[in-house]
């Protein structure tokens, strides 16, 4: 088992959870830069939240 099927697993049910982790480490970033790179921030949270989405669809 790879590390990819390892977090497939661990993401399984908890797709959520993960997307409540990714808004809150963008805004994290967002806070810590000051809002500098805040548009490449919400574009790495949507692509990672879509990512998220077809992982749980396909599980």
């Amino acid at each position: 088992m790879g590390l990819l099927d390892t977090i497939k697993g661990m993401l399984k049910g908890n797709a959520d959870k993960a997307k409540a982790g990714v808004e809150k480490a963008g805004d994290m970033i967002d806070e810590k830069t000051d809002g500098k790179f805040a548009d490449k921030v919400d574009m790495a949270q949507d692509k990672a939240e879509d990512i998220l989405d077809q992982q749980a669809d396909e599980g």
